[in-house]
This record gives structure tokens, C-alpha cells and sequence, in this order.
């Protein structure tokens, strides 16, 4: 099958994710370097204040992070699965309408791979900024991943 055929690790992503899918999320750009997921507004996800609820603000974060993840380690699950340890999460300024989510690996991913084939498993963080249209950074994530080994 050539790569012109295969899905883009967004739509796998929308797939196989249920939540992705419920929040109507569009991955715009999923690379090693960075992941872009914009999520529309939709009144049927909005807080008391009218703006995304902050478990929507989550998810979409936290699935920005899972893209990179994927883009960056995906050719690594044969012998290793990716999970998120612990997450932070900043709320920074109101969002209203949609929000993107950018997210970016904390560390390079040569230096994971190396600890992953030294037997240990490695742990990284992804940095995620979510922000408005106006470019207004609405909240920041933090969250640590690890590839653990296949037994």
C-alpha cells in the first residue's frame, strides 16, 4: 500500500477515538514536530460562561498530544505502547469560540528511542498551548507519556 493511500494518523485518530469524533475535533497538521487540533464552537459543549467547557479544553489538548505521540512513536508500537502518566492543566484567559490546541514534544525523540532500546522505559513530556482565534493563549498542558515495553 503506498503512503499516498494510508490514512493520515488524524483520521485514524478520529476513528478509533470516540471522544475526538463526539467533539467534532479536526486535525489539521499531525507531524513529529508538532500536532494542530482545532476544535469548532459548538454550543452543546459550552460552560456556564458560554465558552468551550473545560473538559472539552482537556480532551482537545490532550488529544493534540496523542497525535504527536502517534506521529512521532507510531512506528515503535510493534514493540512498545504509548500512555499518558499524569497531565497539568493551566486555564489562562476566557476562550470563546473555537480553540486550537498545538502541541509539541518536550524532549527529542532520538534521546526517547535511545531509552527505549536500552530495556528502560522512557518517559516525555508533550507541551500543549490552546488558544483562540485572536491567537490568545486560553490554557497550557502539560502532559508525560511513556512507552512501555511490550512483554
Amino acid at each position: 500500500m503506498s503512503s499516498e493511500t494510508l490514512p493520515s494518523i488524524g483520521e485514524m485518530m478520529a476513528a478509533s477515538v470516540p471522544m475526538a469524533r463526539t467533539l467534532n475535533l479536526e486535525f489539521t497538521e499531525t507531524t513529529a514536530e508538532r500536532a494542530v487540533v482545532r476544535m469548532p464552537d459548538q454550543p452543546d459543549f459550552h460552560n456556564h460562561v458560554g465558552g468551550p467547557h473545560a473538559g472539552a479544553m482537556f480532551t482537545l489538548a490532550e488529544s493534540a498530544s496523542g497525535a504527536i505521540v502517534m506521529a512521532a512513536f507510531g512506528d515503535q508500537l510493534g514493540r512498545a505502547v504509548p500512555l499518558a502518566v499524569r497531565a497539568e492543566i493551566g486555564y489562562k484567559k476566557l476562550a470563546m469560540g473555537p480553540v486550537t490546541a498545538t502541541a509539541e514534544l518536550g524532549r527529542p525523540m532520538a534521546e526517547v528511542i535511545a531509552e527505549l532500546d536500552a530495556g528502560e522505559r522512557p518517559e516525555f513530556p508533550v507541551n500543549i498551548a490552546i488558544t483562540r482565534e485572536d491567537g490568545g493563549v486560553t490554557g497550557e498542558m502539560s502532559i508525560v507519556w511513556t512507552l512501555r515495553p511490550n512483554k
